[in-house]
């Protein structure tokens, strides 16, 4: 059953097996923020279970473009399009989010984004690859993420 993150009241609900569940729920809450505050849009989630086709376009580009296979299991994941961008976000249970933002037109912005929940270990998959930028969050507390620049072609369906 997709959920509607609330950013107003921060909510573990679908998130509960993960160790650091409160604070990737507050990374969670962040996203959502920042979605409705800058393109007006309503962040929501579905339980892995339901969302196996976004899960594996975002496993296919980390893989693709940068053999990268993640170990956490995924808990969550949301697709949506939002002024000509095209974003997948995943959700899992070590703290981690990956998002993958695509242009529409497959011209523009192309990247894939790595979120640290605060209180969790770089993934091993990750640690030698990337440096974590560190930001505070109201929601999240200390957040740690970094990114890459998506070269190859993967259009959003």
């Amino acid at each position: 059953m997709a959920y509607s993150v609330d950013f107003h009241t921060v909510s573990a609900t679908g998130l509960e097996s993960s160790p650091v569940a409160e604070a990737l729920a507050g990374l969670r809450a962040n996203e959502a923020r920042y979605y409705k505050n800058k393109y007006d849009h309503e962040f929501t989630v579905e339980p892995a279970a339901d969302a196996g086709s976004t899960i594996d376009r975002v496993h296919r580009v980390l893989k693709d473009e940068r053999d990268i296979v993640i170990s956490s299991r995924p808990l969550e994941a949301t697709e949506f399009r939002v002024e000509g961008l095209h974003l997948a976000y995943v959700f899992y249970e070590s703290g981690l989010s990956i998002n993958v933002m695509y242009s529409i037109d497959g011209i523009g912005k192309r990247a894939v984004g790595f979120k640290l929940s605060d209180g969790m270990d770089v993934p091993d998959e990750l640690a030698t690859r990337f440096k974590f930028a560190r930001q505070k969050s109201k929601l999240a507390g200390t957040i740690r993420g970094s990114y890459f620049v998506i070269k190859g072609k993967y259009p959003p369906s």
